[in-house]
Order: structure tokens, then sequence, then C-alpha cells
């Protein structure tokens, strides 16, 4: 009987599906914990967004009226973006800081799978962030956007799921170096470059990460376009460069944790 009940409590191994739990759940704890930090970063956000807008009447009136929509659009993909590229890096960083990095990579997933994961919890909560700083762009200029919940979820998270490769390659290299929060930030004003890109109408930009994405969300969300409207080839080259650029950060995100074991500075800060 008493080996029996050894045998019945014997600890079952964790699979993934709790790894995701956890990390969603802490991720759920620190957005209700620390909830002044939450709602800083919307007010923030709005703030930017508010002196953009109205500065923008003050010097150009009409034509940035005329164009409101898509810089709407574009601002709220913006938001996702940072989001999505920053979770990982400065997630890294910080755990760097309180030294409690070599948890992760003593973990029996692995350090790569755990940091992604803990990247896709902070889209999730992102999200819920973006689509507050969109309700109140909308309110606050009084614009009218096709909203369909669908086709904005599908193509909004393809487009950041590259910058999340990005994010996965900035928080190898915040391994091996530690400090490269400069770096880091400056890469974030590209990711305007980057989603204005579809305005200039460069074919060769569309497979670089947001590009392609801004130009189906600004259909969707301005002209009413639904995912199924979309020809093959959009869809095709949104996916693929989604998964290509979350794979290229998968990979350098791997190389760079591994050479920090061999160079012996993982836990070194």
């Amino acid at each position: 009987m008493a080996s029996q009940q050894g045998t019945d409590e014997t600890p079952r191994p964790a699979g993934y599906y709790h790894l995701a739990r956890a990390v969603l759940y802490r991720e759920f704890l620190i957005f209700v914990r620390y909830p002044a930090n939450a709602i800083g970063g919307i007010v923030i956000s709005v703030f930017f967004f508010g002196v953009l807008f109205y500065g923008g009447q003050m010097i150009a009136g009409q034509a940035l009226t005329d164009s409101i929509e898509g810089i709407i659009v574009g601002y709220f993909l913006w938001t996702l973006s940072v989001g999505a590229y920053s979770s990982i890096s400065n997630d890294i960083a910080s755990e760097v800081q309180w030294g409690t990095l070599e948890r992760h990579v003593m973990t029996p997933f692995g350090f790569a799978p755990v940091a992604l994961l803990k990247g896709v919890a902070k889209i999730v909560r992102t999200f819920i962030t973006s689509t507050v700083i969109l309700v109140v762009m909308i309110l606050l200029t009084g614009t009218t956007l096709q909203l369909n919940l669908l086709t904005i979820v599908v193509v909004a998270t393809l487009s950041i799921v590259s910058v999340l490769g990005l994010g996965l390659a900035a928080g190898g290299v915040t391994v091996l170096y530690k400090q490269i929060g400069n770096w880091l930030n400056l890469l974030q004003f590209g990711f305007i470059v980057l989603i204005s890109a579809p305005a200039f109408d460069l074919g060769w930009m569309q497979v670089l990460p947001l590009a392609h994405g801004s130009a189906l969300l600004q259909r969707t969300m301005v002209d009413g376009i639904r995912l199924w409207e979309f020809t093959a080839f959009d869809l095709t080259l949104l996916f693929v460069t989604a998964a290509g650029y979350l794979a290229l950060g998968y990979v350098v995100f791997q190389y760079a944790t591994r050479r920090a074991r061999r160079l012996g500075v993982l836990g070194d800060y």
C-alpha cells in the first residue's frame, strides 16, 4: 500500500502546456499587481499621439486630417511592434541584473523556448494595452475605422511575429554583451520607417519586417478589406516573412547564448 501510495504521488513531468500557462499567469500577475506601470505606459503612448495629432494640425492642418486614418493605424501597429520587440530583450536584461537568468537556462525546456513563450505572453498583454490606445485615438480624433476583429488580429499578429524574431535576436545579444540598451532603443524608431514603407511603394521592402503587414493592416482598417479578400500571394508573403524572421531570431538567440556559456559570461553583469 505504501509503495502504491508513493507511486501515485510521483510528480509528473511538466509539458509545454504547463510552461505556457505558468508564463501567461506570471504576466497576468505582473499586470494586476503593478497597474500603475501598465496605466503609465498607456498614458505616455496617448500623450505622444496627442502631441503628434494636435501639433500636426497646427502645422499641416487639413493635410494631416486627410491622412489621419493611416496615422492611427500606423501608430497602433507601432505600439504593438515596440511591445513585441522589447518584451524579450528588456526581460532578459532585467533577469541579468536581478541575477535570476540561470534559472531560465537550467529549466528542462531550454532557455530559448522559455524566452519565446515569455515574449508571446508579453504580446498578449501588449494587444490589450494597444487596443485601449486605439480606442482612445479613435475617440480623440473622431475617426471611423473598419474594425473587423478576425482580420485585424490575424494580420497584426503575423506582422509583429517578425518583430518578435528581432526581439529574440536582440535578447541573445543582450545575454552576450549585457549593456546595449541604447542600440535596442534606437532600433525601435526604425520601426517607423518600416511601417511607413508602403507609402513609398518600394516593392523590395515587402520582405522587411512590418512593411507588408503594415500595408495589409491599412487596407483592413481603412478600406475594410477582409482576410479572405486578400490574394494568396499577400497572405503567403505575410506568413513566410513572419516565420522567416522568427526562425532567424531563434537561431541568433541560440548561438549568442551558447557563446555566452562558452565564454563563461552568461550570468555576469
